[in-house]
């Protein structure tokens, strides 16, 4: 055979080829012209009939390519009929969430076409939403009695029409969404933006519906949201959070990176308010949630998760005295317990795992004029039974707190508390030990805010037990020690310094400050304490002012009356008010006389 001979032959193959090619193309156009109005149609009734009327669907432009088997829907509504939604609801069949939702394209490739039509087997490889708009809208609807009439099965609905619908992924990317809630008084909005969501292996047939392994016909639902930032409506914080993940299939919700950081430092802060204000600086590096139930927190809104871990993290809170408490402020109400009970979702969380939390607070004092801080390194611990759901609390209403940390980074700390969580006065007892310590640790906080300095002091051991409530504390304590000296400092409110009070020093340390504990030959002291709280302290003011009642009953400083707080502000408000029109007074003369 003669190579011109051959040429002609595969001449005429590819001809043939071509011409095949051309024939499958504009057959596939024009079944895709003829299909068009039909899937259009078939699209549109589906929603609506499969939704029990409560969906419609839309969209501008349909585009199918049989070849590939792909699909690709443009400018898609999705949005529920409110008055189906309403009647639904009067016959207890009502869905918990409606959604409505608004995209660009809706991508679905590699159908199987053949497969669908005389298998009735729907496969989909992917669906794809691609920077989608999404509502979901959570409605209080009474669950249906079991008197009634069990409904059709999602896949009793499908069934007529379809053997089986298997999607591989679905996947959507970077949506605005937005979570509304309608079950109370007024509306509240959460927006989430830049989310992505990953279904995978969504299968619907005849027993995928009683696979206990499938949350909703899938094997996993996950979602993600990277790189969120903010700054709060009153421009004092920024908050950032490089990644929050969740999966069903692993049943956890993981956070990444979170931080809440001032705007201002400390004193820039509290001078941009006429009343004392909190000022935090949190950084969380992971806050894990484990053994999520997330069908109850879809269907009923509640938090049950077998375990929650924190840490490691650095939590600092910061206060200035300055300014007077805002008035009828009761930081009562913020006792952990008490601010749980006000949480709007219900909250079941089995264990609260501390690990490495270091957390530091500091305070102005105006009359020292400077900052005192106490820190407790490496907080760890567990909390036991954290919930205010009320079946859990009728069967157990403690929650339990046991805690080690190290006191100013040096001293083993050891906490429990014990949580009443259904008492409306707060109830509440603890209890603790410290081991070993220096007392010349604890100056960065007596020199600021109490205007004493330690020189020496070493402690041995400490334990003491107390019960709190919204209002007081009482309870007893037990210290040794030895080579106790202070000294007193007098205060700088105007302006000079704090200075040593030496003969006021020497009469403490001579005649009221015990040096050691016991005595020689003498059993330990002991010491009962109590406490009243004001309103303008918090939980822990109240717990460690309490075990500084029995530190000085002990140490024999109890005779020496504290000031009250209440007067001692005001006195220091005056102060500070008549040295600042003193210094306006100054500033005047100084421009009059450069003029």
């Amino acid at each position: 055979m003669t190579a011109q001979h051959k040429n002609k032959i595969w001449v005429w193959v590819g001809s043939i080829i071509g011409l095949l090619i051309l024939i499958i193309a504009f057959g596939a156009m024009f079944l895709s012209a003829r299909w068009k109005p039909i899937l259009t149609d078939k699209i549109k009734a589906g929603v609506y009939n499969g939704s029990h009327h409560l969906y419609r669907i839309d969209f501008k432009s349909i585009n199918l390519n049989i070849i590939t088997g792909s699909l690709a829907l443009r400018d898609v509504t999705l949005t529920p009929d409110t008055s189906v939604f309403d009647s639904l609801k009067k016959m207890q069949l009502a869905p918990a969430h409606t959604f409505e939702l608004k995209l660009k394209k809706l991508q679905i490739t590699r159908v199987g076409i053949l497969t669908a039509y005389f298998k009735k087997r729907v496969d989909v490889s992917e669906i794809i939403l691609q920077q989608p708009s999404i509502n979901m809208i959570f409605n209080k609807v009474r669950p249906k009695p079991d008197t009634l009439k069990e409904e059709k099965t999602l896949y009793e609905q499908i069934s007529k029409n379809f053997k089986s619908v298997h999607v591989k992924s679905i996947k959507i990317v970077d949506a605005d969404f937005d979570y509304i809630n309608k079950t109370g008084a007024k509306k509240v909005k959460n927006s989430i933006k830049h989310l992505d969501v990953t279904v995978n292996d969504f299968l619907l047939d005849s027993l995928s519906g009683q696979d206990t392994t499938r949350f909703y016909y899938t094997k996993d639902v996950s979602f993600q949201i990277a790189g969120y930032k903010s700054v709060s409506k009153d421009k004092m914080y920024s908050m950032k959070v490089d990644t929050v993940k969740g999966s069903t299939a692993s049943k956890k919700i993981t956070v990444k990176g979170f931080k809440l950081m001032p705007l201002y430092d400390e004193l820039t802060f509290a001078r941009k308010y006429k009343v004392q204000k909190d000022r935090y600086n949190l950084t969380f590096d992971k806050i894990e949630f484990n053994g999520v139930d997330f069908i109850g927190l879809n269907t009923d809104q509640k938090l049950h998760a077998k375990s929650m871990r924190i840490g490691p993290a650095n939590v600092e809170v910061s206060m200035s005295r300055e300014s007077p408490p805002p008035p009828g402020l009761d930081k009562g109400k913020n006792y952990p317990h008490m601010a749980l009970k006000r949480l709007n979702m219900p909250t079941i969380i089995d264990t609260v795992k501390l690990r490495n939390v270091n957390v530091k607070y500091s305070e102005f004092n105006p009359a020292s004029k400077k900052t005192g801080s106490v820190n407790f390194k490496s907080v760890s611990g567990n909390i036991l039974n954290v919930t205010n759901d009320s079946l859990k609390l009728a069967k157990n209403n403690h929650a339990l707190a046991d805690l080690n940390s190290l006191l100013m980074g040096s001293g083993k700390l050891n906490l429990k508390i014990d949580f009443n969580l259904t008492d409306n006065n707060g109830a509440f007892t603890y209890s603790g030990s410290l081991g070993k310590f220096d007392l010349k640790n604890l100056n960065p906080l007596s020199k600021a805010l109490g205007l004493i300095e330690i020189e020496s002091g070493n402690i041995q051991h400490i334990d003491f037990k107390a019960n709190g409530n919204l209002r007081s504390a009482t309870g007893t304590m037990n210290m040794l020690y030895s080579n106790l000296k202070v000294k007193l400092l007098s205060d700088n409110i105007d302006g000079s310094g704090t200075k040593e009070k030496g003969f006021l020093s020497f009469l403490a340390n001579a005649l009221l400050v015990k040096d050691e504990n016991p005595k020689k030959g003498e059993a330990p002291r002991t010491a009962s304490m109590t406490n009243n709280r004001i309103n303008s302290a918090s939980f822990f003011n109240l717990m460690w002012k309490t075990v500084f009642v029995g530190i000085k009953d002990i140490v024999g400083v109890s005779v020496v009356p504290e000031k009250n707080p209440v007067k001692q502000q005001k006195v220091i408000a005056k102060k500070i008010r008549e040295q600042k029109r003193a210094d306006r007074r100054a500033a005047r003369k100084a421009k009059r006389e450069n003029n």
